[in-house]
């Protein structure tokens, strides 16, 4: 009996952020071994810590929280220096005013959630009741002063609602001086070690996928799903705010990360 031919599976996050990237992968590379898994981050953080899934983009504070774990695939990642753009808390009224009041979160992003944490009680001195919520922007619910949107959501809102608008990205950079790190390539140590001549191409691919979208902004802005929400220049602008390296800054601003998140 023919044995099946074992595929990479990897996690695919469906948001603007990451379109170039996944867009080249698919476009310009031999995929033949690959297994595209796709879901929103707090789903691929669990599936990658259960085995689901080989390497995937993954929450940052899901690499902090089990990095004996975890390997980094080195110089990727979703970082900005200054606003990011797609991570935003939508609020009634200005972020000072806001201690003791009810903040609902997406339950999509576990990072996001830990950076509004230390922006409230280490930047701002106050302290929310933040809870997780199924936030939808045609019906944004009664019951809180503000919302954590992530990813298209927040692209989409930003244009759309005359709330106050603060970006998380530009707002830890504001008060660290650093890049903020929201998401990293990682795969569990112990469960690709079978696979090692697969993740090593996957990590080539990567890695080309990653020069050519930088290279195609232009290009790749006429093929995204959110280009009849954004225009070209706005997705192009978009992108160039993202780093989608791992440098030495980026990895300070990381460190910082985990220090404050340690601390709460």
């Amino acid at each position: 009996m023919q044995i099946p031919e074992q595929k990479l599976r990897v996690g695919k996050i469906p948001y603007a952020n990451l379109f170039p990237i996944f867009y080249m992968l698919e476009s310009e590379c031999d995929c033949s071994g690959y297994e595209f898994v796709e879901g929103v981050p707090s789903a691929l953080n669990y599936m990658l810590r259960m085995g689901e899934v080989d390497v995937s983009p993954s929450s940052s504070i899901e690499y902090l929280r089990h990095s004996d774990e975890y390997a980094i695939v080195e110089n990727h990642s979703i970082s900005s220096i200054g606003p990011v753009g797609s991570i935003i808390l939508l609020s009634a009224k200005p972020i000072e005013e806001l201690n003791g009041l009810p903040v609902l979160t997406s339950s999509q992003s576990e990072t996001s959630v830990a950076l509004l944490r230390i922006i409230f009680e280490r930047f701002y001195k106050v302290k929310c009741d933040l809870k997780t919520a199924d936030i939808h922007l045609d019906s944004l619910p009664s019951a809180a002063e503000a919302y954590l949107l992530i990813g298209d959501d927040a692209l989409k809102a930003v244009k759309s609602y005359k709330f106050y608008i603060y970006d998380l990205g530009e707002l830890w950079q504001k008060h660290t001086g650093l890049p903020f790190t929201f998401a990293l390539w990682i795969y569990r140590k112990d469960r690709c070690k079978e696979k090692s001549e697969l993740l090593k191409r996957f990590k080539h691919d990567l890695n080309r996928a990653k020069k050519l979208a930088l290279e195609n902004f232009k290009m790749i802005a006429a093929e995204s799903p959110l280009k009849g929400v954004l225009t070209e220049d706005e997705l192009i602008s978009y992108w160039e705010n993202i780093s989608y390296d791992f440098g030495n800054e980026e990895k300070k601003g990381l460190e910082l990360f985990r220090k404050f998140s340690e601390e709460l």
